[in-house]
């Protein structure tokens, strides 16, 4: 008599199964400008030299002394003040995880504003806590009202402020955000300035985050130009930071991870040179952007142009038609109807842009 079938679907959690998996694009072949990524690559010479270092590490041990370095390099770099402790992440992703399994008590629930970075949302289904978002205005500004009334309301462990805002661009009015993070600590909850794009931006809450004791400043060195490396990480007070990093996996940072990231801190102008090169073109487009009729052009302080135009979907495939990967963000959320991001690229690879988006209106 043959065996039943096996049914793996009772044991997989039904929302889980309800879900969309976070969808990657496949790029290849196409000038890809879907993700936000820093478009140059190391100089010939430091990739011969960081070939040598990394090819010299003992990758028979486990990660050691160097992620305590890293630490300490990314520490000096970001100007964390004194009485703070910096937190290693796989990625800022791995870090928005961690932060929502340790603010994870009885009734506890996340608080951003919408649209943002969809992980968010996805790290608090996953973990069973309850996400409020707030949709922002139609200029995609925070409605500090509504901000306000949700926080008063809900109460939330944690809210999350992106800034600048990821799919928007946005950077945020900084009175507002300051009012915003006074209503959180008042009510006695926690926030995260989530610093993503802080490499193309002309303001960081750096300057004011010793002012609170409940701010976590959270960063990456995905657009720093590692998105590859998978390296975030986060910096607040060392107590808070501590209970945090208790809920950690043991060795989540890998040792070809940490050499990448020490020797790229030490050619930071190099790095630094890259993101001021994007943003003048991201600048360079913006003015194209603005001369194509029927487009409504968003103002950016982040590596990627939010544009609306009639017919989104229709655009974006005939740009994928062309060769060209953007980012179709018009079903994430209403408020982005008819919308498409564009990632700031090399001169040329936006000059290939520009051309695709006018052949598909």
């Amino acid at each position: 008599m043959s065996a039943a079938p096996f049914v793996w679907q009772k044991h997989i959690r039904q929302d889980v199964q309800s879900m969309h998996a976070y969808a990657v694009q496949d790029a290849q072949g196409m000038v890809k400008l879907d993700a936000m990524e820093n478009p140059y690559r190391l100089p010939e010479h430091l990739q011969a030299a960081l070939a040598q270092r990394l090819g010299a590490l003992a990758l028979n041990r486990y990660p050691g002394e160097r992620i305590g370095h890293l630490r300490r390099e990314l520490a000096l770099y970001a100007h964390m003040p004194a009485g703070f402790d910096i937190m290693l992440g796989n990625g800022s992703d791995e870090l928005i995880s961690l932060l929502t399994m340790a603010c994870d008590v009885p009734g506890a629930s996340l608080l951003a504003p919408v649209p943002g970075f969809v992980m968010y949302a996805i790290c608090a289904q996953l973990q069973g806590v309850k996400f409020h978002g707030v949709p922002l205005q139609a200029d995609f500004e925070l409605d500090e009202q509504a901000m306000l009334a949700a926080i008063a309301e809900h109460r939330p462990s944690l809210v999350y402020l992106a800034y600048p805002n990821n799919p928007t661009g946005t950077l945020w009015n900084a009175q507002v955000i300051e009012r915003i993070v006074q209503a959180q600590g008042e009510q006695g909850g926690l926030v995260v300035m989530d610093e993503a794009y802080q490499p193309f931006a002309s303001a960081t809450y750096m300057d004011s985050i010793e002012q609170h004791g409940h701010v976590l400043l959270m960063r990456t060195l995905s657009k720093f130009g590692l998105a590859g490396v998978r390296l975030g990480y986060m910096m607040g007070p060392k107590a808070l930071i501590a209970e945090i990093d208790k809920v950690r996996p043991p060795y989540n940072v890998s040792v070809l991870n940490c050499e990448c990231a020490l020797f790229a801190l030490e050619h930071a102008q190099i790095f630094a040179q890259q993101a001021q090169e994007i943003c003048a073109e991201r600048e360079k487009l913006i003015q194209a952007l603005v001369q194509i009729p029927g487009i409504q052009v968003f103002p950016s302080q982040a590596n990627m142009i939010l544009v609306r135009m009639p017919h989104a979907t229709s655009a974006f495939e005939g740009m994928k038609m062309r060769g060209v990967l953007v980012k179709n963000v018009s079903k994430m959320h209403p408020l982005l109807d008819n919308c498409l991001r564009l990632t700031v690229g090399t001169a040329q690879e936006n000059k290939q842009m520009l051309a695709a988006l006018k052949e598909s209106l």
